[in-house]
């Protein structure tokens, strides 16, 4: 059984605090470890086999040093260079997963959701584990809570359940009406859809081939003209664009007469949206879940993230307040589905909001935007320890580089110059320069630019270590 996991979501619904830089299963909302830490530690026990990750190229950095930190090594990390949606995505994994000849079980998981139980998790999939083998594409369906609206729903047969509790599909359906959603969780047939799956990537594909033959075409030229660097697997991005996108259910599992679905009662949660992390964080006695340096009075089941400063709120009820360096969302628990349109205004407005934080982070360490002004940035740069920038260039703007601590080893034209806490240097315009830490800690300094234009494209590299253009 190889696990599959799914890193390419970007959790727009989770803005300001998500965003398509930096989204949300890289960000730990539910416990010290981030989603996809936590994503690989609930299916570790189950296999001795290396995950296989599907990610964004732009998170690839991201998606292997958090599951460094995790213990984790992964037998491939597969890149997409645009999205194409999970049945695209799966097919990929498939093929990679057969490339040296085995036709194993895949447990496909989403890497952003949350699973309160894990024990109870992998009874469930060593249960689904004997459909899969009977040639079975199983689904994980959860037993409603109550009527929820904000997920689609699975309705089982009801004379079909099979001795390891799986049941056929005989249906997906949307996302329903509160009035729907009651008639479907009292009837006792219809589950939440997960997303998770377990069946053999063999079968898999076959189905695909079925029912979307030209997606299967399309992934398979993706993969066999993909670039390997390192544990990376870079996607043929012409063959890849020429792929239909669509989820698995659209393109395989509502179509396919192998459908079953496993109910699953494992404190399940797809934190969809700010609602859904009030849902699972730990309350006060008054219903309030609170992040950060959070002050309430009268105040009754709200949620407030603090990322910094001080929130303090009075007198709010079933309201939603989250702080970041750059943005602040108030909304009401009933109106945070709609988070979405406010991304796509401010995407239409061609504003940095919806993809960058202040803070960005980068393969040698990160940089936070302290300042802006007409001519001038201020930035604080952190460099890992044993990291380096790129060997480049600037055309529109000089630096001023101060160290605050740490060691800093600095390439300067034809220069070389190390720099500890309180020293500093200055970067022509138009000069070629590299920042480096030789040290075990990591570099802290403050960056002044200054120039016409400040732009992060204005970067020339001469050489990269991290394979950037």
């Amino acid at each position: 059984m190889i696990p599959i996991i799914l890193s390419g979501g970007s959790g727009s619904r989770l803005w300001p605090l998500s965003r398509e830089a930096y989204p949300k299963q890289f960000l730990p909302l539910a416990g010290k470890d981030t989603m996809l830490q936590a994503t690989w530690h609930r299916v570790a026990p189950l296999t001795t086999s290396a995950p296989i990750v599907v990610a964004n190229e732009a998170h690839r950095f991201m998606v292997a040093e958090q599951l460094r930190e995790a213990g984790c090594t992964p037998s491939a990390i597969v890149l997409e260079p645009l999205g194409r949606n999970t049945a695209p995505a799966i097919a990929v994994a498939a093929l990679q997963a057969m490339a040296g000849g085995d036709d194993p079980l895949l447990l496909v998981l989403p890497s952003d959701h949350v699973i309160a139980d894990a024990t109870a998790f992998r009874t469930a999939v060593l249960r689904a584990e004997s459909a899969a083998r009977k040639g079975r594409l199983v689904t994980f369906g959860i037993v409603p809570s109550g009527p929820e609206t904000g997920y689609g729903y699975i309705r089982a047969k009801s004379d079909d359940t099979a001795a390891d509790g799986a049941r056929d599909v005989a249906e997906f359906v949307e996302k329903p009406d509160a009035a729907t959603a009651a008639g479907y969780v009292a009837s006792g047939d219809y589950f939440w859809n997960s997303g998770m799956f377990l069946f053999r990537a063999s079968l898999y594909l076959a189905e695909l081939e079925r029912q979307s033959p030209a997606m299967l075409i399309a992934c398979r030229a993706a993969l066999a003209k993909a670039a390997v660097d390192a544990d990376f697997v870079r996607l043929d991005q012409v063959s890849f664009s020429e792929c239909p996108s669509d989820s698995i259910d659209y393109a395989v599992m509502e179509k396919t007469a192998l459908a079953s679905v496993l109910p699953i009662s494992v404190g399940w949660n797809d934190v969809g949206s700010w609602s859904a992390l009030w849902d699972i964080a730990e309350q006060d006695g008054n219903g309030n879940a609170h992040h950060g340096d959070v002050i309430a009075r009268n105040c009754r089941d709200t949620l407030a993230w603090g990322d910094g400063r001080l929130v303090a709120l009075l007198g709010l009820q079933d309201v939603v307040v989250v702080d970041t360096a750059d943005a602040v969302l108030v909304a009401h628990k009933d109106h945070v589905q709609d988070v979405k349109s406010i991304v796509s205004s401010l995407k239409a407005q061609g504003r940095p909001e919806p993809t960058w934080h202040r803070k960005v982070y980068r393969p040698w360490g990160s940089y936070d935007s302290i300042d802006l002004g007409e001519r001038f940035q201020v930035k604080r740069i952190t460099v890992k320890p044993g990291a380096q920038l790129s060997l480049q260039m600037h055309h529109h703007r000089a630096e001023h580089w101060i160290v605050v601590s740490g060691t800093g080893r600095i390439t300067r034209g034809d220069e070389t110059l190390i720099l500890s806490e309180n020293q500093s240097t200055y970067i022509p315009l138009g000069v070629k320069h590299r920042l480096e830490n030789p040290g075990r800690m990591p570099l802290e300094l403050i960056e002044v630019q200054s120039g016409s234009y400040l732009g992060e494209d204005d970067i020339v590299r001469f050489e990269d270590a991290y394979g950037r253009g």
